[in-house]
């Protein structure tokens, strides 16, 4: 049977996207209550009763209680808080400005950190065709490329041996317009970073790989863009670690093959970010089959990794990829599949934008708290 510890637990994977912060720590979980049969009721605190996140936080509590053990069906409650609570959880949201990272990533960005357990599933080459899909619907789509030492999204969007230029004490990333809807790519690498050769080694230790993409994070100029997709190396390390510690409101997105072995390295790869309190939006399973001209369909990998991971870690299934040669020649010669249109990310975009991570209006329930917050905090520095 699942106790209370576990939920609550769970419940720090429910990011209040306003406010980058868990709903525990802020105050907003008011009770939890087991039933015998595994029954879980959660009743959830919002700063106004009208919070029009209420969907979105419920979807979210759903899906990180349900996938704990024992816990065979979760009902979410809403209440409105006190005065006094509202103001425990500004000093909380102050306090917790104060000590994050410092970026100009807006609040209104969605943060997807696309990841696996290990390498060789296509990680890159999701998140680049997925960023590409994203902008084609005239979105500003940011990338940064967390892999440090593995680095291929320059490559593969066609902008190797651009360099990344400065504006005062700032980094201003490679822009790449996208599409005729005025969508718009930021692209940040080490790999665009002067002095750092495509045959080169970047050899960095676990601290300072963490204060490489810290450097990416706090002196990069972001500006406005609707998502930001962070390319992660494979494992559960060091950066993994460090970027639940620098942006707490990071999403994760885990991709893995059907193949049994990668779905259980994936698997850790979600048990990190729930440890870190990073909410899992779902799977993405690539190279899923290959068909061939004459129609017949063959499963390389294995069948139904996907679907067992996205099951196991109680998230949904956004897609599964199929083995496409064009993919990976499109990306050699530095063009992204997606840029002509491709039905696979072209539907992995619509379900990551219209059900697992929309836009967030920051007209939302603690949008006004925020905004105090940010008032008290002062003016930022220039620079």
């Amino acid at each position: 049977m699942p106790s209370v510890d576990l939920v609550q637990n769970a419940l720090r994977g429910v990011i209040d996207p306003e406010l980058g912060d868990n709903v525990v720590d802020l105050g907003m979980v008011q009770r939890v209550d087991l039933g015998a049969d595994g029954a879980v009721d959660v009743t959830i605190s919002l700063t106004t009763a009208g919070c029009p996140l209420r969907a979105q936080l419920m979807r979210d509590v759903k899906d990180q209680v349900g996938a704990v053990p024992g816990v065979s069906d979760v009902t979410v409650h809403f209440g409105e808080m006190t005065a006094e609570a509202k103001k425990s959880l500004m000093d909380r949201a102050r306090w917790k400005a104060r000590d994050e990272v410092a970026t100009d990533i807006p609040m209104t960005t969605r943060i997807a950190a696309v990841a696996s357990g290990k390498g060789g599933v296509g990680k890159s080459s999701v998140t680049v065709n997925l960023a590409v899909a994203l902008a084609r619907r005239g979105l500003v789509v940011g990338i940064l490329d967390a892999d440090i030492g593995g680095f291929s999204i320059p490559r593969m969007l066609g902008i190797e041996g651009q360099r990344v230029t400065a504006s005062g004490k700032k980094i201003l990333p490679l822009e790449v317009p996208v599409g005729s809807a005025g969508g718009q790519l930021k692209v940040v690498s080490m790999g665009s970073i002067e002095g750092t050769g495509e045959d080169e080694a970047v050899m960095l230790r676990g601290l300072m790989l963490n204060r490489a993409v810290q450097h990416f994070l706090e002196d990069v100029r972001w500006g406005d863009m609707d998502f930001l997709l962070i390319d992660m190396p494979p494992g559960t390390s060091d950066i993994q670690m460090g970027l639940a510690r620098m942006l707490p409101r990071a999403e994760m997105l885990i991709v893995t093959t059907p193949a049994l072995a990668a779905q259980k390295v994936a698997a850790r790869a979600a048990d990190m970010a729930r440890k870190g309190y990073l909410r899992v939006a779902g799977v993405v399973e690539n190279m899923s089959s290959f068909e061939c001209g004459h129609g017949e369909s063959y499963e390389l990998f294995g069948s139904g990794g996907g679907q067992r991971l996205a099951e196991q870690i109680g998230v949904p299934l956004l897609g599964s990829i199929p083995i496409d040669p064009a993919v990976a020649a499109a990306g050699d010669r530095g063009e992204a599949v997606a840029l002509r249109g491709s039905s696979a990310f072209d539907a992995l975009a619509e379900r990551v934008v219209t059900e697992v991570m929309p836009p967030v209006e920051m007209a939302g329930c603690t949008a006004r708290l925020f905004d105090q917050v940010e008032a008290s905090l002062g003016p930022k520095p220039v620079g």
